[in-house]
């Protein structure tokens, strides 16, 4: 399916039922810079997510087969709302989501801004026109009904770490994005943020009541284990779960069978 994003990027997506039968919850993956919806790390992921309940993936803009240019996080939250609003549409009684890395503060943000109590700020962030909002059912059918986040950044600018440093040379620099084109097959938007979107550690209180997961490995070569600890330390009155996960490195990519059935089996039960 190519979905529209709310500003008219056309995004690749795709929705795969429940291997186990009728399910009434999908699982809306979101993946990390440089990932898309055919990568090898989110097909497998999908798959695994897939025993358990409806899932929907899909490409970010300037990613895969998607329209525009990345813009590393920032109107990324416009792709996750279009996959959410899809796997609403498709009938599904609860929708629920899982990012990783730069996708974990996606759904981060996602959550704060179509959260229970959320609908003024998420009207004036997403809703173009009351006919749109009419035609998609407006800000409740772009809600999530519990989100995990892996890998996420808690602030940004980091730079801490040589992967982060790489990254960084990567999407300011012209021949930086270069490489990102025809090495990662990632589109990189050359403007710098402007404003500068909320950050991942901000947008954390404002998520609860909706059920919130942090998982991070401590061999993550990209952000060390302040990140998870700040953003857990950042919920509302304690809600957020924290896994500290031993041996495990960054994102889907180290994301193995095991720790994706415990994210699928809390998903659904919250």
């Amino acid at each position: 399916m190519t979905l529209r994003a709310r500003d008219g990027v056309p995004i690749e997506a795709l929705h795969e039922p429940c291997t186990a039968g009728p399910a009434t919850t999908a699982i809306v993956v979101a993946h990390g810079f440089t990932g898309s919806v055919d990568r090898p790390a989110v097909r497998r992921a999908a798959g695994v997510l897939a025993r358990r309940a409806g899932v929907v993936t899909f490409s970010f803009r300037g990613h895969g087969r998607s329209g525009g240019r990345s813009t590393v996080g920032d109107r990324e939250v416009l792709d996750l709302v279009a996959a959410v609003e899809w796997a609403r549409s498709l009938g599904y009684a609860r929708v629920v989501t899982v990012g990783f890395s730069m996708g974990g503060s996606v759904v981060l943000r996602h959550a704060a801004m179509y959260g229970a109590h959320s609908a003024e700020r998420a009207e004036k962030e997403a809703a173009h026109s009351a006919e749109k909002a009419e035609k998609h059912g407006g800000r409740m059918e772009a809600r999530t009904d519990a989100v995990a986040a892996v890998s996420a950044p808690a602030r940004w600018y980091y730079r801490g770490t040589a992967p982060m440093r790489r990254l960084h040379w990567v999407v300011s620099r012209p021949v930086g994005r270069l490489v990102g084109r025809y090495g990662f097959r990632t589109r990189i938007h050359p403007e710098s943020w402007d404003p500068v979107p909320l950050s991942p550690v901000e947008a954390v209180p404002l998520i609860a009541p909706t059920p919130l997961l942090i998982v991070h490995g401590d061999r993550d070569p990209y952000f060390p284990l302040d990140h998870p600890r700040m953003l857990a330390a950042a919920a509302t009155g304690g809600s957020a779960e924290l896994w500290l996960e031993v041996g495990m490195g960054h994102a889907e990519n180290a994301a193995d069978e095991a720790l994706l059935v415990r994210l699928a089996d809390w998903l659904l039960g919250t």
